[in-house]
């Protein structure tokens, strides 16, 4: 371990959170209306002031996360709770069986609603995490009920609310999307933090996240993880949608696995989990640029979407957890060595030092598609903050180590 090496590492960390949370803090906060704007600019000027649903959770979520892992400060706090009190009042479509909307305009009024429950999941995530903190039960509760209804729309208990049906016609083709275990896998591990006395509920389907993944998307013959699979796990080969790999995906997807393989102590998971990381780098990293591509097809026939080879800031994010992660809990170096390798890259291409944050979509090459942007619907501040304050918190634990 090269001690030095790592403190410097974690002080860049250190630097680039605080100018990440000061970038949020003096842009994106709706002081009129509540909640966050996330439409900004590379200076954080305001673009669009239509609100991402998303984002009022995933911005609840880090504010209360950075009072979890660094002190409560009352700023934070009540940014944390201006987003829950937002979404509370705005984002939640009573009519229909209390699913959440995808964007409202800047006051609240309901924009657009989406067949998928994300919005629901972030909504959870923060109202865990707030409750967590402020002993809240009447949110901790939020999170328990939005836990229990993306349970039965995914495993299709009950029928969708909204009315809204599947993207394609079921009686043609139907199948497994990656994204539901996934995201549900890691509301559970954050759920049995916060909320201890329902630990053997959030761990039962967690079990079950796991299984599902590996049962029906994880090919390890292939060497990739599959986006969209059949419902028994069947390789769709013939169609574009059915060899899509998202290797940041896969990624994000690899330490929430290995999270859970470190609450259960389960050896043989965290070798697989490390088998879905490497897989997805070794399968997406751009050996011409560097960095990581955005979609790949997995037998290496055309992709479908057009932003297949662009460098976006949230894969990039996703490495640098998992990669420390699994160095951290296998002690291989060439997973330090892929972290390294990742950081030196965003410090080159996505790092900002002089207004913070991190540039959100570029070019194959690293150059900018459009006037650089820090914000978006589907940019904020969470992917970021998320993995610096991990990475922070892990060279904490490795640094202890000697």
């Amino acid at each position: 371990m090269n001690r030095e090496q790592m403190i410097a590492q974690q002080q860049w960390v250190k630097d680039e959170l605080d100018r990440c949370v000061r970038f949020w803090v003096k842009n994106g906060i709706d002081h009129e209306n509540g909640g966050v704007y996330t439409c900004l600019d590379r200076t954080g000027k305001l673009y669009s002031t239509d609100k991402s649903v998303w984002m009022q959770g995933r911005c609840a979520w880090t504010f209360a996360s950075l009072c979890a892992a660094y002190g409560v400060k009352q700023e934070w706090l009540d940014i944390s709770k201006s987003c829950l009190d937002f979404m509370e009042k705005y984002c939640i479509n009573r009519a229909a069986g209390n699913r959440m909307y995808f964007t409202v305009t800047a006051d609240g009024k309901p924009l657009r609603q989406r067949r998928y429950c994300f919005s629901e999941g972030f909504y959870a995530l923060a109202n865990a995490e707030y409750a967590a903190l402020t002993g809240d039960e009447s949110c901790m509760q939020r999170a328990r009920d939005a836990y229990e209804l993306i349970w039965k729309l995914n495993h299709g208990l009950i029928k969708d609310p909204t009315g809204m049906g599947p993207k394609t016609i079921p009686e043609t083709r139907t199948g497994r999307s990656l994204a539901d275990p996934m995201i549900y896998l890691n509301i559970s591990t954050v759920l049995m933090r916060c909320d201890p006395k329902n630990t053997a509920l959030y761990m039962e389907r967690a079990k079950q996240c796991v299984d599902d993944i590996f049962r029906f998307h994880h090919k390890p013959d292939m060497k990739c993880t599959l986006e969209s699979v059949g419902m028994n796990g069947e390789f769709m080969g013939d169609v574009t949608a059915g060899r899509v790999v998202n290797p940041g995906h896969d990624i994000e997807c690899s330490w929430f696995l290995m999270s859970m393989a470190k609450v259960t102590n389960d050896p043989e998971l965290l070798k697989k989990a490390c088998d879905v990381f490497t897989f997805a780098i070794e399968a997406g990293w751009d050996k011409e640029y560097g960095g990581l591509l955005y979609f790949i097809d997995c037998l290496g026939l055309p992709t479908e979407a057009y932003e297949h080879d662009m460098k976006l800031w949230w894969p990039h994010d996703e490495i640098l957890i998992a990669s420390l992660m699994a160095y951290r809990d296998t002690n291989d170096q060439k997973y330090y060595d892929w972290f390294t390798k990742t950081l030196e890259y965003c410090k080159r291409i996505f790092s900002d030092p002089e207004y913070g944050e991190w540039y959100g979509y570029l070019r194959r090459d690293g150059k900018p598609t459009m006037p650089p942007t820090k914000g978006s619907t589907f940019k904020g501040p969470f992917h970021l903050p998320r993995m610096l304050i991990m990475v922070d918190k892990m060279f904490d634990e490795l640094l202890a180590r000697e």
